[in-house]
């Protein structure tokens, strides 16, 4: 296992590159310290099967290097570089048993017959699995594919990191959060390097310590799931992650404060830096229903069984509260207020507010 360091990482498709717009990678640098949980999480097309493809070894980088620990692998071929990678999917050996196919790798790299047998063992006890290892893998539920799958990828215990690719894309939907739960498992146990590229939410940060998310090419955001939800740095984060995203409204700001469709709203702290386009971003589930407040149209209630979303213009912008009791009518009038310290303004997309107190 090692760290994996990215650094100045940038790359295009095209052969001579004029401009930013040329480029699939814009300028990545990341560091995943040895043995972390790790997600890579984007919608389609925002780079992060190139980036997986960079660090595996299938895609030479236009510009920049890769670093597993102290060794410079950005030039090394696949087989060089000691990964382990798990597909959308499963890779196995249909004709082959379990056994066989948990055996694989490490008979193909002349491990000793007992080291197999007991490494076999040990990672199908983690796949609850021991009871199928001598049945053909020709015979198994997709899920247990994928487990087999998953387990051919942790057999081996000399690998820099292992890297899932959307591995849960093709699993039923109600068979999903078992294997989540059992890849984390999985990870707490052998503390392996992972990285789990994904474009769901869920799966990304039930399963990583640290999150990074992509957008057209760049990390806008590298923190913890607490961090993503808590504190975006820019505004896609804030409406990629949260079932409903952060409403992003049109502001003017100065100061400490915004005016938000003729009102005026407080903020985090006070307004950095100057020009570009404002907008004021607040979780749904920071804004609430009370006496005061801004006013507010309310256009629709849903009770999603947990909590109620409703859905409200102010003005001509609409936006969202998620409320866990006392849902107004459809149609009523109501007053909303934004709570002060998980409200803050954007620049461009990215924060512009400074913490109080920071």
């Amino acid at each position: 296992m090692a760290q994996i360091k990215l650094s100045n990482l940038k790359h295009s498709y095209y052969p001579n590159p004029q401009g930013p717009e040329d480029y699939a990678l814009k300028e990545i640098d990341v560091t995943w310290r040895d043995g972390g949980a790790y997600a890579l999480l984007g919608p389609s097309g925002c780079g992060k099967s190139t980036l997986l493809n960079i660090i595996s070894g299938l895609l030479m980088p236009s510009e920049g290097r890769i670093l597993f620990g102290d060794s410079d692998v950005t030039a090394l071929p696949p087989d060089q570089r000691n990964i382990a990678q798990v597909f959308q999917f499963p890779v196995i050996y249909d004709t082959m048993s379990v056994r066989e196919n948990l055996a694989f790798p490490l008979k193909n790299r002349g491990a000793a017959p007992d080291k197999i047998a007991s490494r076999v063992q040990e990672i199908a006890e983690m796949l609850d699995v021991v009871e199928m290892l001598d049945t053909r893998a020709a015979g198994l539920s997709p899920d247990n594919k994928q487990k087999i799958s998953m387990g051919r990828g942790l057999v081996r215990d000399d690998v820099n990191v292992v890297m899932f690719d959307e591995p849960l894309t093709v699993i039923d939907p109600h068979l999903k959060w078992k294997l989540r739960s059992k890849l984390k498992e999985l990870h707490q146990r052998v503390q392996a390097t992972m990285i789990y590229v994904t474009h769901d939410q869920t799966e990304a940060l039930t399963f990583a310590d640290e999150v990074v998310v992509m957008q057209e090419g760049e990390v806008v955001q590298i923190g913890t799931p607490v961090d993503l939800f808590e504190r975006p740095q820019h505004t896609f984060v804030g409406h990629f992650i949260g079932s409903p995203g952060m409403n992003v409204l049109p502001c003017q700001a100065t100061g400490d404060h915004a005016m938000f469709e003729g009102h005026e709203v407080a903020l985090e702290g006070p307004v950095t830096g100057d020009g570009g386009t404002l907008t004021l971003g607040v979780r749904p589930e920071h804004v609430a229903i009370g006496e005061s407040g801004v006013p507010a149209h309310v256009t629709k209630v849903s009770d999603v069984g947990r909590h109620f979303i409703v859905e409200a213009m102010v003005g001509q912008t609409p936006l969202k509260a998620v409320l866990d009791h006392g849902a107004p009518e459809q149609g009523s009038e109501v007053r909303l207020s934004f709570d002060a310290a998980k409200t803050r303004v954007y620049r461009d997309g990215w924060i512009a507010t400074q913490e109080r107190g920071a």
